[in-house]
């Protein structure tokens, strides 16, 4: 979990830039808003809380009903993880047994949080399985650059010319569309503003190493 991030402003002042809970316990028995949580195994929504894999269908928990949010009831945010230090970070391990919420197959996974000199935040993740299964791990941050108010008048700039279309459950249709002309258009900086909870797709794809998608900017 990131519970806090402090970093200066541009006077030097230093402040608090994420949301999250005071305790542990904040982050175990609240079911959402998900503060800096390691979502997992699934993030985002499995419709009707079930898949199709290899001929065989797998039911899991509908903790968003009818669908399964962000791994279920409890999901990897509820889970309290090993950890041990790594150079300028953090390594986070646990294994998921076949059958947790649902989903099949053993799942070693790790998160490894580094700090560099520069001030950049990495998360890296790894997943090995025993069996076929599905994966998608995402951290779920919540950045407020000015440290207090609302983080709709930030400006975001994202190379993004697509996003993953939804349906009234909030479900991917399996669409994409082209950003042009909508709200979802950030390709040049502008005001976030409020609505939003869709997935763009970046332009640049799938990449071996980091690279830069996108900027938000408090003014």
């Amino acid at each position: 979990i990131v519970q806090s991030v402090e970093v200066p402003d541009r006077d030097g002042v230093r402040a608090d830039v994420v949301l999250g809970f005071s305790d542990l316990d904040g982050y175990l028995t609240h079911t959402g808003p998900y503060f800096g949580a390691l979502v997992g195994r699934y993030a985002n929504r499995i419709a009707g809380g079930r898949f199709l894999l290899d001929g065989l269908t797998y039911h899991l928990a509908q903790n968003n009903p009818p669908n399964s949010l962000h791994g279920g009831e409890r999901g990897f945010d509820k889970r309290v993880w090993d950890a041990e230090p790594v150079d300028h970070g953090l390594r986070l391990t646990r294994v998921s047994p076949h059958g947790e919420e649902g989903f099949p197959g053993r799942l070693e996974v790790s998160a490894t949080y580094t700090l560099d000199e520069a001030g950049a935040l990495g998360i890296a993740y790894e997943a090995v399985t025993d069996a076929p299964t599905v994966v998608n791990l995402t951290n779920h941050t919540y950045w407020n650059l000015a440290g207090t108010g609302n983080a709709g008048g930030h400006e975001l700039r994202l190379d993004a010319s697509r996003l993953t279309p939804v349906d009234a459950d909030l479900i991917p249709t399996g669409a994409l569309d082209a950003v042009d002309g909508t709200r979802f258009d950030f390709r040049s900086a502008r005001k976030v503003g409020a609505g939003y909870d869709h997935n763009l797709v970046l332009d640049k794809g799938l990449t071996q190493t980091a690279v830069e998608g996108g900027e938000l900017h408090d003014p």
